[in-house]
């Protein structure tokens, strides 16, 4: 390995510059205007893969195109299939980037732009780590397939179809994904656990137009007013939701689960501290990492209704809209929340509205061994890439195709958290260490090693 790692650190200055490169196209395949941005960027990755000699192919489907790409001599070894997504989510708002969303600027040791972290950083680590291994020894010491997608970020609406279809293709012992966080600085993770998610809008109508507050208020139904209490009478006082039967298939945490949890290395002052907020409220009975982790939560990500704009403009809004999200945890299934949620706001609708409900994506939560020959192969890898041996924990987030590749593939992943759980995914400035990023190019490398090492002992 010793030729491979001088080979990666050497290339360290040529990593940041590809990264950059990519960050730069605005790849958001939320946004219909950048539908040729977010073909774009799959064929950056699709180049790259390419000219580190992987046999590749960019896929269309029905939304954004899947980048197909594999290196298979080694023969009679063991295959990896490497997951990443070269979308990225809305920048917005604009105005709170010190710098262009898409234009990727050094401050200290991060990279601030969209996609730094979440998962272009991640995503390009792992093919360097691999790349840089095939060229310092023309070969692999494993099989390797890459899966890179385009939709992650809108719920990967077609990459189970798509995965089904190239099932034989696809074919491999073990997922490896870098799409997760490590705990806190210098604490490297293995997520052991993701919660689902489901994500819903509201849209509720009244009168045909919009109307003057004095004339008309009192006679004729707000929507705004409405929006405001339905999305209220979701939840209680103490923080639990109350769509009738939400918790009903919740599978309880085990006192072996919680005092692993307990035993992390996570400060809950520190956390407070470092989001600059005066409490964690939250479900009682647990803590604030059990709640970010490993409990169900429903959450408000966007309102829009009336006059926003600066000033008083005393108006009665004839619509308004509400998108939240639930993250749901073993044993919750997504369509059955859905449909008691889909009930449930039909009974807390008021006379006189129209109500339309639009479900954008879901996924389930899924479990991953805290344990086996890979999930061992991992925690070598990790302590090697970054001089310390990974903690096990849940991670809040989803990621929709762990569960599938389970379902379809029948084989497991390994998630590895390369980025920080302060990196603003999702926010402005997001960012990525660099430090970080070259301890996961060399942990990928290591990782392919320590595979081989499995592949041998057996």
């Amino acid at each position: 390995m010793d030729k491979v790692l001088k080979a990666l650190r050497a290339g360290r200055d040529e990593h940041v510059d590809r990264l950059k490169e990519w960050l730069r196209i605005p790849s958001v395949s939320a946004d219909s205007a950048h539908r040729a941005d977010v073909r774009r960027a799959g064929e950056f990755i699709l180049a790259e893969l390419r000219g580190a000699g992987f046999q590749t192919k960019l896929v269309d489907t029905p939304g954004h195109p899947v980048v197909v790409a594999d290196w298979l001599g080694a023969k009679g070894a063991p295959t990896l299939l490497v997951y990443g997504h070269y979308d990225v989510q809305p920048p917005a708002p604009l105005e709170l980037w010190r710098h262009g969303a898409f234009e990727p600027t050094v401050e200290g040791r991060n990279l601030i732009a969209r996609g730094a972290t979440d998962d272009k950083g991640q995503c390009l680590a792992l093919v360097r780590g691999v790349a840089g291994m095939l060229a310092a020894r023309r070969a692999l010491p494993v099989n390797v397939k890459f899966l890179i997608e385009g939709e992650e970020e809108i719920g990967s609406p077609n990459l189970e179809s798509f995965v089904r279809a190239h099932k034989d293709e696809l074919a491999a012992d073990v997922v490896l994904i870098a799409d997760t966080a490590q705990l806190g600085p210098g604490k490297p993770a293995l997520t052991v656990g993701l919660r689902g998610l489901l994500y819903m809008q509201i849209d509720l109508a009244g009168a045909n137009r919009d109307l003057h507050s004095g004339s008309f208020g009192g006679a004729v139904a707000n929507p705004a007013n409405a929006l405001c209490g339905m999305i209220a009478a979701l939840k209680d006082g103490a923080g639990r939701v109350t769509i009738p039967g939400f918790y009903d298939s919740v599978r309880p945490l085990t006192q072996a689960e919680r005092a692993q949890m307990a035993a992390l290395p996570f400060d809950e002052r520190e956390f407070q501290r470092g989001l600059g907020v005066e409490a964690l409220p939250g479900e009682p009975g647990f803590t604030a990492f059990e709640r970010k982790c490993a409990r169900p939560t429903l959450d408000v990500n966007g309102l829009l209704a009336g006059w926003t704009g600066e000033g008083a403009k005393t108006v009665l809004p004839c619509k308004a809209m509400a998108k939240f999200s639930m993250r749901l945890v073993p044993d919750q299934d997504p369509e059955t929340i859905r449909n008691a949620t889909i009930a449930h706001l039909e009974s807390l609708l008021p006379p006189g509205l129209k109500m339309k409900i639009t479900c954008d994506h879901g996924a389930a939560p899924v479990l991953v061994p805290a344990e086996g020959p890979w999930t061992r192969a991992a925690v070598r890898a990790v302590a090697k890439g970054f001089g310390k041996e990974p903690v096990f924990m849940r991670e809040g987030g989803s990621i929709p195709i762990v569960s599938t590749f389970r379902k379809v593939l029948g084989i497991d992943s390994i998630l590895i958290g390369i980025g920080l759980p302060d990196d603003n995914a999702h926010a402005p400035n997001e960012k990525f260490d660099l430090d970080d990023f070259q301890r996961g190019i060399e942990t990928a490398a290591h990782f392919l090693e320590e595979m081989a090492t499995v592949s041998r002992a057996h």
